[in-house]
């Protein structure tokens, strides 16, 4: 057996490459059952991105269903989910390309069954009563300068194809998650408006189904302007049950004769922040038990709550995260990983929780003396609360750190800002961690799975609370002795970015950055994004015109002066969300006041990379670019690029 070969971090060779990270892996999205039948949807980055269904064969086998170049996946809210359901062996799919809603027979090819006209739909699902798709539509066709969103039901049959749905629910800003009862009398949904985000507060409503198929009698049962309500589900009997943080955290409850009965109250969560339609955490093994996933102290868990007993079992699982959870009898179905197991989807046995692996998102195996795994931390915060990280030591079994070396610090700051880092294996970061880089991922305050008053320790304070944070949890690092204060780096993408860029121009604490689709100006990201997200910031920052102050003060374009390191961009030139001339901005100023600065831009990419090609170019971009301003050899072989004032 070999020796570790001494070499500088940075420089280590791994056998993580963004070659294999784009050839071999894919992603792996919303599940779904038709009775026993099971299907799911996979992005594939070699074929640009693009989504398809695929069924699991009585055999095991898979067969991708959706013929290329159709493209499953739904702009409603920008960030889709929810773009497919099936029913009776028939698919029905929005396609991304002109978002028409297409049913796909077994064994048929695909036809359109919506109007050309520029409508997105979403959580769709069948009433079969009245032979229609129920489902959310966001409708693009007026002079508003906002869509209008609206619960519709769109007739099925042979003569279908010219049709936008009948309007049944309409009046608020936003609708997600219709759901019908066993019987089909009864449907509830989700609904919540302008300036909330659904985390922030959302409203649960039930209406009876007359026999003509119009809505009677609306009515909301839980929910409010400060209390959040995610994924309404009926039981098999006939209850209706969903998610609310009424208490302070996003604990189940049931509807009985009209008042919310917590089942099982606890410091966890049992919800998500509604970035995406379609979002599932539970279902039903029982008229009275419930399979679900929670999260606490950052760690995912999978049990079963008895509603009758109001108590909870954890189940022993080797696994730290999971989405997408569906029951069909004795068998749970979900995606799942952990720090060692890429993302993948699994069946679990309830009687005896054997596991079996359906369909993994990578399909290599990577060595675990080659595998970082995450420990979690805390630290002390600016303001004197507790802040929340998970940390990644380089490891590499063929290489070991010179003498009195420390590793170069990556620090993660995530998307949303209302998201969440989870400890999971995750090629990107493993990718840091073989080459010998350390690496950060930080839930900030206004990280979700915390409960609420962690979420909103960001209310009026983005930019503050979160650079913070960031900088709070790499400098506890620092004064640990474990990583180099002298190469340390940020990076995010979109609210992440922004938080990279306000890191780096108001703090005096990374030697350089990486900004992805990140926000340059807030004054600009308020006027051109778009509707989901128009008045997210006056929560966050504060509302328009009465906070302008604000949102010039926390906008790094405005304080370019100040900002003294190196700095890589990377833009999405189709990006809806961010527009281009964000980054483009940013870039400019940059080079201006003579600091290394890249600005790396690709055509045909939105808000988030999906093609193959682009994503291996950014992994290679980045660690070339941290070659230069920290001074290793990369083992890889790796293109240049132009770096401005280097």
């Amino acid at each position: 057996m070999s020796h570790p070969r001494i070499a500088p971090h940075g420089s280590w060779k791994s056998p993580v490459t963004s070659d294999r990270i784009v050839s071999e892996s894919i992603k792996l999205g919303q599940l779904a059952l038709d009775g026993d039948q099971l299907f799911w949807l996979e992005s594939l980055p070699g074929e640009g991105g693009r989504n398809t269904v695929v069924h699991r064969n009585a055999d095991g086998t898979h067969l991708s269903l959706t013929p290329y170049p159709l493209n499953v996946r739904t702009r409603v809210h920008e960030y889709g989910g929810g773009a497919y359901c099936v029913a009776e062996g028939v698919v029905y799919f929005s396609n991304f390309s002109d978002q028409r809603l297409y049913q796909q027979r077994r064994g048929s090819a695909p036809e359109p069954i919506t109007t050309e006209a520029p409508m997105c739909y979403a959580d769709g699902l069948k009433d079969r009563v009245h032979n229609r798709l129920l489902c959310v539509r966001e409708d693009h066709t007026g002079p508003d300068q906002e869509p209008r969103n609206t619960i519709v039901g769109i007739p099925l049959g042979d003569d279908c194809g010219d049709t936008a749905g009948d309007v049944l629910v309409s009046g608020n800003d936003f609708y997600t998650s219709p759901c019908l009862c066993p019987d089909g009398r009864q449907v509830a949904w989700l609904t919540w408006n302008h300036p909330n985000m659904p985390w922030d507060g959302t409203e649960l409503w039930v209406a009876d189904i007359h026999p003509d198929g119009s809505f009677h009698a609306p009515r909301q049962v839980a929910g409010g302007t400060n209390v959040s309500v995610f994924q309404p589900a009926w039981s098999p009997d006939g209850r209706l049950h969903f998610v609310s943080d009424h208490s302070g955290w996003w604990n189940l409850y049931q509807l009985e004769n009209g008042q919310a009965v917590p089942l099982c109250p606890m410091e966890a969560e049992f919800g998500a922040p509604q970035w995406t339609c379609g979002q599932k955490l539970y279902g039903f093994a029982s008229p009275h038990h419930i399979v679900c996933a929670y999260t606490q102290h950052g760690f995912w868990h999978l049990g079963r709550v008895d509603t009758a007993r109001h108590t909870l079992e954890r189940f022993d699982l080797p696994y730290t995260t999971f989405d997408h959870v569906h029951v069909h009898q004795a068998s749970i179905f979900c995606t799942a990983s952990s720090p060692s197991d890429p993302t993948a989807l699994i069946q679990i046995d309830m009687d005896t929780l054997a596991v079996t692996v359906l369909r993994r998102s990578v399909e290599f195996s990577v060595d675990a003396r080659y595998i970082s795994v995450p420990s979690a931390i805390t630290y002390p915060t600016k303001e004197g609360s507790t802040g929340h990280a998970f940390y990644y030591p380089p490891r590499n079994a063929d290489f070991d750190e010179p003498p009195s070396a420390r590793p170069p610090l990556l620090v993660k700051s995530h998307g949303g800002p209302t998201g969440a880092c989870v400890p999971t294996f995750h090629l990107m970061i493993q990718y840091w961690t073989s080459r010998g880089f350390a690496v950060l991922d930080v839930n900030y305050g206004g990280s979700t799975g915390y409960g609420r008053a962690y979420r909103e320790r960001l209310n009026g304070q983005w930019g503050i609370v979160d650079v913070d944070d960031c900088v709070s949890a790499a400098t506890a690092l620092v004064d640990q002795g474990i990583v180099d204060p002298k190469r340390m780096t940020i990076t995010g993408g979109s609210a992440g970015g922004f938080t990279t860029l306000c890191a780096l121009t108001f703090r005096d604490c990374f030697t350089a950055g990486s900004s992805y689709y990140g926000v340059s100006d807030l004054a600009a990201l308020a006027r051109d994004t778009h509707k989901f997200e128009s008045r997210y910031l006056d929560r966050l920052i504060g509302p328009l015109p009465e906070r302008t102050d604000r949102y010039e003060q926390r906008s790094p374009i405005h304080f370019t002066d100040r900002l003294s390191c190196p700095l890589i961009l990377f833009q999405g030139l189709d990006d809806q969300v961010v527009p281009p001339n964000q980054a483009e901005n940013m870039f400019n100023a940059v080079k201006a006041k003579g600091l290394p600065v890249a600005y790396i831009a690709f055509e045909g990419e939105q808000h988030g990379f999906r093609q193959a090609k682009h994503i291996k170019q950014v992994l290679d971009n980045e660690l070339y670019f941290y070659s230069k301003i920290f001074g290793f050899t990369p083992a890889d072989q790796v293109a240049p690029i132009p770096i401005e004032n280097l």
